[in-house]
């Protein structure tokens, strides 16, 4: 199957939000995936977001997903909201809703999860807690996202460079 290179993605010079270089030409059924940004404020709304509907979604209206906030819970509660009418008007559905985790390991700057440490290991990657701690919330979620099994998993050691991880173990430390 040929692969169709799309032009840009609306997110690449969206001012306001985190969008890293790795998702730009991350495809999936040659579709772009739902920017981490996004996904972010998924996982907070309790919303699982389907890439088919995401790729129904009109430019202005993923933009509006990528900048409208999340963080508290009024805020949070109008993301649902919004999502959910979005979801509603191009398929017809309500949305698939799923628990919000309370302590998502993301927020435990002090501790680098165990999944990630695993998979920084398979890769030989030697990740400090405080190159973790250093990190934005949406970086960190981003890292975890990438460790699952599946096709996303080649994008962390994309991840993983563009974030500043890479030092190698066997004291190769670079010093510039």
């Amino acid at each position: 199957m040929r692969k169709v290179n799309p032009g840009p993605s609306e997110f690449i010079n969206l001012q306001g939000i985190e969008y890293f270089k790795f998702e730009e030409d991350f495809m999936e059924e040659n579709v772009r995936c739902i920017p981490m940004a996004v996904r972010f404020k998924l996982d907070a709304a309790g919303i699982k977001l389907k890439l088919a509907d995401w790729s129904r979604f009109h430019p202005s209206e993923r933009i509006k997903l990528a900048l409208l906030p999340a963080r508290t819970s009024a805020e949070t509660k109008n993301y649902h909201l919004f999502l959910t009418g979005l979801i509603k008007k191009h398929t017809g559905k309500q949305p698939t809703l799923l628990p919000v985790e309370s302590r998502p390991g993301w927020l435990n700057r002090q501790q680098i999860p165990a999944m990630l440490k695993e998979k920084s290991e398979e890769l030989q990657l030697d990740i400090s807690v405080e190159q973790w701690s250093s990190l934005s919330n949406i970086q960190r979620f981003a890292l975890l996202k990438l460790c699952r099994p599946g096709h996303e998993n080649e994008n962390f050691p994309k991840a993983a460079e563009e974030f500043g991880l890479l030092s190698y173990h066997h004291g190769q430390h670079h010093h510039h």
